[in-house]
């Protein structure tokens, strides 16, 4: 089997719009909210996890707790205090349903939000009167798991790598914004699938790709077989001078995309169906051309 005939391009267009993306999404937004409500206690007892305290209040384990959001429902770990005093402010007690943080909480684990955007951002979540050291607690604890997920080590080859965006409406700044999230997707030989990383970027540029590829080789990877990628003027080489041996695809959507731009407007609906047949069509090794 040639490398070529690895990929699935259903794969490619099923995880922006399928089980997988919400599922990873979920995980990541779990993650996070439990980061953040860990430093809302520690706003609350005014010592850090792992810290020794003065006070008579003090940590006392977690409590399960299910929450529901647009990715679905999940089941997180509350943080608890001895007096029971702590009443958690981004999900309180007898609430069930967040409205509104899903998208914020992952646009914090991408790459190229500094400190003080993390900060912004945590402020914007909460939309009520919090204090600044608190604000800054949970600025630090979800700091620390942001960190750690961005620098995990990654698997020395991946079968395939897809790279692409996806648009994000955020708040910001009391306005709500789109933002756009690259994120890398890839197939590990054990054929699971693995999200690499989040990059925030103001644009799709060949420098803005080569930073990407450049930490995910910096990471612990040596070889992509195949990247998928859209048809961005220089990506092959920005690829290849990472990792040289790796075989580029155009992605199946991006390519008829460009094929549509040169089909007029009555003829489009048409021209689909026959497009369809042809990406649809059944591969035949021994079928041979007339």
């Amino acid at each position: 089997m040639r490398k070529e005939d690895v990929l699935n391009d259903d794969f490619l267009k099923q995880f922006k719009t399928g089980d997988e993306l919400s599922s990873f999404l979920s995980h990541l937004q779990k993650r996070g909210i439990e980061s953040i409500l860990e430093g809302e206690l520690d706003g609350h007892l005014d010592y850090e996890k792992y810290k020794k305290s003065n006070q008579n209040n003090s940590r006392n384990g977690y409590s399960n707790k299910k929450i529901k959001t647009s990715f679905g429902e999940s089941e997180i770990k509350v943080p608890r205090d001895r007096d029971s005093s702590f009443n958690p402010m981004l999900i309180p007690k007898r609430k069930s349903m967040v409205d509104g943080i899903e998208n914020i909480v992952v646009s914090l684990y991408a790459k190229g939000m500094s400190n003080s955007d993390i900060e912004e951002q945590i402020s914007e979540l909460y939309d009520i009167n919090i204090s600044t050291s608190t604000i800054s607690r949970i600025t630090d604890s979800i700091t620390n798991d942001i960190v750690a997920w961005q620098n995990r080590p990654l698997e020395p080859v991946y079968l395939i790598v897809w790279m692409d965006g996806i648009v994000f409406k955020v708040r910001e700044n009391s306005r709500v914004i789109n933002k756009t999230i690259y994120i890398a997707v890839g197939l590990r030989k054990d054929g699971k699938k693995e999200v690499l990383g989040l990059w925030l970027g103001k644009n799709e540029s060949s420098a803005f790709w080569m930073s990407v590829l450049t930490d995910i080789k910096a990471r612990g990877t040596q070889d992509l077989l195949i990247t998928v990628t859209d048809n961005l003027n220089g990506f092959t080489n920005t690829i290849n001078n990472v990792f040289p041996e790796s075989k580029t695809q155009i992605c199946v959507i991006h390519q008829i995309r460009n094929a549509f731009r040169y089909v007029v407007w009555k003829d489009k609906k048409e021209f689909a169906k026959d497009m369809k047949l042809i990406y649809n069509a059944p591969r035949n090794k021994q079928q041979s051309l007339p």
